[in-house]
């Protein structure tokens, strides 16, 4: 098996490190290589930079505003930022909620949210972990009740991380109570913006605030 680099791949790799190089902003290279906090605003700064070059979703298809790179193109892509410093990705909305709305969304729901993703108009979190319900999920108590066209849902998530930013949360939710409880569970996306949603900060040892409850 041959695991060098093709010339392509060499051609690759320079390009990327050129525009890197040319275009990480400086004062955001050197917060990352300081293991400063980043905040939204760093994010979503570096968000609209890759997003002007095509490059806000490095695993994207081209079919949805992707750059339709192979594997070792994103192995490059992911070598090259570490090696400059530049931020990762947040993975919440472009690794996690999309591949999902990709394979089984439906087509309103690809085009509402998936160009607003890829440009970062969408703030996302994840709601998974519980109180009691963490690599357990399916001990998840957070439960969905359809009400005409709509669903209420009651209960809390917890370590929901950057939460207080969020626009949108991906959320667990029993909407079966009766099934057997590794069954009867639901993925709703959810606006942060919904009356009656809390987000209530958890405040670590070292006095940082980036993960949250949400009730």
């Amino acid at each position: 098996m041959d695991l060098d680099y093709s010339p392509a791949d060499d051609a690759f790799r320079a390009d990327i490190r050129a525009w890197l190089e040319a275009n990480l902003p400086r004062a955001l290279r050197a917060k990352v290589l300081d293991h400063k906090r980043l905040d939204r605003e760093d994010y979503a700064s570096w968000h609209r930079i890759l997003g002007q070059r095509g490059w806000s979703a490095p695993a994207w298809p081209t079919e949805y505003g992707g750059p339709g790179w192979n594997a070792t193109q994103r192995h490059i892509w992911d070598e090259e930022c570490a090696r400059i410093g530049a931020p990762t990705v947040l993975p919440f909305g472009v690794s996690m909620v999309a591949p999902v709305l990709m394979k089984y969304g439906s087509e309103a729901q690809k085009r509402h949210y998936l160009p607003r993703i890829l440009d970062g108009t969408d703030w996302w979190c994840q709601g998974y972990s519980e109180p009691g319900s963490g690599s357990d999920l399916a001990s998840l108590r957070t439960r969905a009740e359809r009400r005409g066209d709509h669903y209420v849902v009651n209960g809390q998530k917890t370590w929901t991380t950057l939460g207080q930013y969020a626009d949108m949360m991906f959320c667990l939710v029993r909407t079966d109570p009766a099934a057997k409880k590794q069954e009867g569970i639901s993925f709703l996306l959810i606006d942060m913006k919904t009356p009656g949603i809390t987000v209530r900060p958890i405040i670590t040892l070292d006095e940082d605030h980036e993960v949250n409850e949400v009730f």
